[in-house]
């Protein structure tokens, strides 16, 4: 969907129109379901958390500037949304990423015995991502398993893009010191 048709889609919905705000919906509803899970870690509250984030986002439908993106806007409103409901509620789940399922879906079917290697250094990865303090694990999970640009990751963390890429490097140096590559 192109930027303008986003926006255009999103100066009807602030006219009333709410087919148009069900098609953005549908355009974002997974985008924003992994972004909520990134900041919550749990299935539940990322649903819960990107529900209320679409309402919010309806609500508040006159605060978006036209000239600037919908995806970003959006996004912003929903890791905030998570970001409360994860305070409020104070769990600690296990981080799971359906990116790191899917690239293994994606690959070749390997044998019992490299598919187990693979299994444990993917639970290693995720044992260590989980590890990370919360705003360095925040800031992985939209740059690598959102695949959120820079930019995009800077204005959803509500951060300095150059804050996105000193949090990232030290989020990847820790996460090759914990898989063995750095020994540090």
């Amino acid at each position: 969907m192109a930027v303008w048709a986003e926006t255009d889609l999103a100066l009807r919905a602030r006219d009333g129109d709410r087919d148009s705000y069900r098609k953005l919906v549908e355009r974002y509803q997974e985008v924003a379901f992994r972004t909520a899970y990134v900041v919550t870690r749990s299935a539940a509250d990322a649903e819960d958390a990107a529900q209320e984030a679409f309402v919010k986002a309806y609500l508040q439908l006159d605060r978006y500037d036209p000239g600037a993106p919908f995806r970003p806007w959006l996004l912003t409103i929903v890791a905030n949304e998570a970001r409360n409901r994860r305070r409020a509620e104070g769990r600690r789940l296990v981080y799971e990423s359906r990116a790191a399922r899917q690239a293994a879906l994606d690959h070749m079917v390997p044998s019992p015995e490299a598919a187990a290697v693979q299994s444990e250094a993917a639970n290693q990865l995720l044992t260590a991502i989980n590890r990370l303090p919360e705003r360095e694990r925040l800031i992985v999970g939209l740059r690598y398993f959102l695949e959120l640009s820079e930019e995009e990751t800077a204005h959803v963390a509500g951060i300095p893009r150059g804050t996105v890429k000193s949090r990232l490097s030290r989020a990847l140096k820790r996460l090759r010191q914990a898989m063995g590559e750095v020994d540090d």
